[in-house]
């Protein structure tokens, strides 16, 4: 019972939710960056190398051997088309994550600045501001005496 409990304060807490919230958008987001891969991105590529599709490209290194309509031997290549696609994905990825967490990072600076009036700072924050300038006070003091 105490295994179901401890499990149920770890589930009901803000960071899990959190991360649900995430994986859920997360999810979403990897099908809109998908779809603009291979619809929008891909077909001019497409174009430029005669009509030959991202995701078929390869490098064969050895050809298919059939008699008749009966395959012998099984064509061995190395497809890099849909390894380009997906590092294209990863890229559009990426760089919208680092702008996202760039931007957390602006928005967090600002309000752990004590100093900035336009956004109201934590209480944590100003306590530590005030025991800081204490701090400096009593510093100044002792360095008279």
């Amino acid at each position: 019972m105490k295994f179901f409990k401890e499990f149920k304060e770890f589930a009901v807490k803000g960071n899990m939710m959190e991360i649900a919230i995430g994986v859920i958008i997360g999810a979403a987001f990897n099908k809109v960056v998908d779809s603009l891969v291979k619809e929008v991105l891909m077909p001019p590529l497409s174009m430029m190398t005669d009509g030959v599709k991202m995701e078929n490209r390869k490098v064969v290194l050895r050809e298919a051997i059939s008699k008749g309509e009966e395959v012998i031997q099984a064509e061995v290549a190395i497809g890099y088309g849909k390894l380009l696609e997906s590092g294209i994905d990863f890229l559009i990825i990426a760089f919208t994550v680092f702008m996202i967490v760039k931007l957390m990072h602006s928005l967090r600076k600002k309000a752990d600045d004590p100093k900035d009036a336009t956004v109201p700072t934590p209480k944590n924050i100003e306590l530590l501001s005030k025991i800081h300038e204490l701090m400096e006070k009593q510093v100044k003091l002792m360095e008279k005496q």
